[in-house]
């Protein structure tokens, strides 16, 4: 688990952290040889865990590195690439349906997640962090390297509705019934340059 979670044990430090798996372990024991399995529902255990109360975003920090792991075991894929949606007729565009990589994952959060996850993954010192602004990650693994992204206001409905399989009009639009502000260009670009979809499907019967 320390492992898996290394950012987790930082913010807790190792006695707590350690006190807090032994827990999870006996209720949880592990049930795979594969360790890397172990821990998907250790976020949950953390968000019911009477003493880490004080640490609300911590359960979704650890959502992020279990993310982050499941992202580095997904199978290989290549990403879209940018010529291929360049080549899509205008006319065409809203009706794009996109088929994502099978290493992309969402994590949605009410609390600073993203940052306070970048700022426990390495041992520099950081500015001081604001925990209760709300930040939705993206994470990815384009060209072999897991990459986690603080995605804009929207971006989090945008890919999520494109991942589930609506058309590129009904996410938009999604989008921006909760951010009025979603920019879609700079989310067309940011999902390519992350890598978040494979192929896409115009509805030309050619």
């Amino acid at each position: 688990l320390a492992s898996i979670f290394p950012a987790v044990q930082r913010i807790t430090g190792v006695e707590f952290f350690r006190a807090m798996a032994r827990f999870h372990v006996r209720a949880n024991p592990p049930r795979s040889p594969l360790l890397f399995e172990y821990g998907c529902d250790f976020p949950d255990f953390i968000e019911r865990y009477e003493y880490a109360r004080s640490l609300p975003w911590l359960a979704d920090v650890a959502r992020i590195e279990r993310a982050w792991l499941d992202c580095y075991h997904a199978a290989d894929a290549e990403p879209l690439r940018a010529t291929v949606m360049a080549a899509v007729p205008a006319d065409r565009l809203a009706e794009l349906v996109f088929l994502p990589h099978p290493a992309v994952r969402i994590v949605r959060s009410s609390f600073s997640a993203v940052s306070i996850f970048a700022a426990n993954r390495n041992e520099e010192q950081t500015d001081q962090i604001q925990a209760d602004d709300p930040e939705d990650a993206l994470i990815t693994r384009p060209a072999h390297d897991v990459v986690v992204r603080h995605l804009p206001a929207g971006g989090a409905t945008f890919l999520t509705r494109l991942i589930e399989g609506s058309p590129l009009a009904v996410a938009v639009s999604a989008a921006l019934e909760v951010a009025p502000i979603f920019d879609l260009s700079a989310s067309m670009a940011g999902m390519i340059d992350a890598g978040v979809f494979t192929t896409i499907n115009d509805g030309d019967p050619q």
